[in-house]
C-alpha cells in the first residue's frame, strides 16, 4: 500500500512539473469553452448546459499552475512583490467556488443570482488575464 501510495505522489508531483506552456493555452481554451456553453445556458435557460460548463471549468482551473520561472524564483523579494503563486491559487479556488455556487443558484431557480456568480467568475478571469498576463 506504501509504495502505490509513493508511486502515485512521484507520479503526479512528474506531472505537475511538466506542466508546460502548451499545456496552459489548451487549458485556457478549454476555460473559454466553458464559459460559452455556461453563457448559452442562461440565454436558453438551460440547466443542462449550464452544469456541464460549470464541471467543465471547475475540473480545469484546477489544472492550471503557476508560471515555472515563478515556482522556482529564487528572490524572496521579487517573489513577495510578484505574488503571482499566491494568486493563481487562490483564483483557483475563488473560480471553483463561484461556479459551485451558481450551479447551485440556476438549480435552485435563483437565475439573478447564478447569473451574478457568473459575472463573478469573469471578473476573477479578467483580475488573472490583466494582473498576472499584463493585457
Amino acid at each position: 500500500m506504501k509504495k502505490a501510495f509513493i508511486a502515485l505522489t512521484i507520479s503526479s508531483s512528474i506531472m505537475m512539473a511538466s506542466y508546460t506552456q502548451e499545456d496552459r493555452i489548451k487549458d485556457m481554451q478549454i476555460m473559454a469553452e466553458a464559459m460559452q456553453d455556461i453563457q448559452n445556458g442562461f440565454f436558453f435557460n438551460n440547466f443542462d448546459m449550464i452544469k456541464a460548463g460549470g464541471v467543465i471549468l471547475s475540473d480545469t482551473i484546477m489544472r492550471i499552475e503557476p508560471p515555472l520561472e515563478e515556482k522556482e524564483e529564487k528572490d524572496v523579494m521579487t517573489r513577495f512583490m510578484n505574488n503571482k503563486v499566491k494568486m493563481t491559487n487562490t483564483t483557483k479556488k475563488k473560480i471553483k467556488k463561484k461556479t459551485h455556487k451558481m450551479i447551485e443558484r440556476f438549480r435552485d431557480g435563483d437565475y439573478t443570482q447564478a447569473l451574478q456568480n457568473f459575472t463573478k467568475i469573469t471578473k476573477e478571469c479578467m483580475k488573472c488575464h490583466t494582473q498576472l498576463r499584463k493585457w
